[in-house]
């Protein structure tokens, strides 16, 4: 790779060299796609665990007196119902109800919020929020992305590897809280959150620390078989989740309400940038909708092949892959609202072949708890 072409690089790249991780250009970084492989990387997640470095995440913090007007302001979900200690899943709105990014919300204190974002989008949301909370009086934004490294160990042995390391007892936290406390005698933020769709934590730490709590974690899950992932493994099992990937399946394009996340949208809560535009479309009824499929003809769909009802083309796969623990071509597609019910067949186009789909619910995996 040549000066020329080489992304960012996280405080674990040399520990990823070292274990022979295949690297790719991801969201502006050089990041692991696989170490042992996709197929081997996802059973272990959803059998034992799985270790990922997700320091390329981006941390943009909120603080102030009027913190929380500021993140009620620029996201949808309501944020006045989070405690000290809880996060939520949000969307970075657009003036047109659309998707700036996706986000998680930290509460770190009564002012003092803390916002998870996608990689590729952090000079973007940070941009974006400070000139959005200007209007709201006396709160900062500051992009702290360069104060943390973060280290996600996920699947059901999660809880039982990253005990010994702590000094904090983290079967009680809850799902979507987060404590701080030591892992591996490094000061870290401990959040009972992931992007797999099983049990785990995401593990926030001072980037000079990142390199002893990764080897202790892999230390510590030898006896589970714990291995590092990397993000091919990473969106296989996010899309077994059904969760949605920014790029991909929500964008500037599409709505909370499109993308079937109503849920992250705070009804009651006072106004927020997009809240009209939303609540419009609440009211008169989206046109299309976001649905997971499963292909019942040979073949598997791929982000961005032509879908099809009869003759006509209705839109595009925005994920799809052939899933390791399901062992099912699945995918995801926006199709008109009418044509969104469960067994509704349409066609994909794979490489100038049209094969069938089927319309199913989601998620296609959960977990059992």
């Amino acid at each position: 790779m040549t000066a020329d072409t080489e992304g960012k690089r996280t405080p674990l790249y040399a520990v990823h060299c070292q274990l022979g991780a295949r690297l790719i250009q991801f969201g502006g970084w050089e990041m692991p796609v696989s170490y042992q492989g996709i197929i081997e990387e996802h059973q272990a997640v959803r059998t034992h665990a799985g270790l990922f470095d997700v320091s390329h995440m981006g941390e943009i913090e909120i603080a102030g007196k009027d913190a929380l007007a500021a993140v009620q302001r620029i996201s949808s979900n309501d944020a006045s119902r989070l405690q000290v200690g809880q996060a939520h899943y949000s969307a970075l709105t657009t003036f047109d109800g659309t998707f700036v990014d996706d986000l998680l919300v930290y509460r770190m204190a009564p002012n003092h919020f803390m916002l998870v974002v996608n990689a590729s989008n952090i000079a973007k949301d940070y941009a974006w929020i400070s000139a959005q909370i200007k209007e709201v009086g006396e709160a900062a934004a500051v992009d702290s992305s360069s104060r943390y490294a973060l280290i996600a160990i996920q699947g059901p042995a999660a809880l039982g590897v990253l005990q010994p390391l702590c000094t904090t007892e983290l079967a009680e936290i809850k799902y979507y809280w987060f404590t701080h406390g030591e892992v591996a005698n490094a000061r870290a933020l401990i959040s009972r959150t992931g992007y797999t769709g099983e049990d785990g934590f995401e593990i926030f730490v001072p980037p000079n620390m990142a390199d002893r709590v990764w080897q202790a974690l892999l230390e510590s899950g030898r006896s589970a078989d714990v291995i590092p992932c990397g993000l091919g493994a990473r969106d296989t099992l996010r899309l077994e989740a059904a969760m949605r990937l920014y790029g991909n399946d929500i964008d500037e394009t599409t709505t909370p309400l499109e993308a079937d996340l109503g849920w992250i949208v705070g009804w009651k809560k006072d106004d927020f940038i997009g809240a009209d535009a939303v609540r419009r479309q609440k009211a008169s009824g989206v046109q299309r909708q976001i649905v997971g499929f499963e292909m019942i003809d040979r073949g598997i769909a791929r982000h961005g092949y032509d879908v099809y009802l009869g003759e006509a083309r209705a839109g595009t796969v925005t994920s799809g892959t052939l899933t390791p623990y399901l062992q099912k071509a699945i995918g995801m597609a926006y199709l008109p609202i009418e044509r969104t019910a469960s067994d509704t067949e349409f066609d994909v186009d794979i490489r100038g072949r049209r094969a069938r789909a089927r319309v199913v619910p989601m998620p296609f995996y959960k977990r059992q708890k």
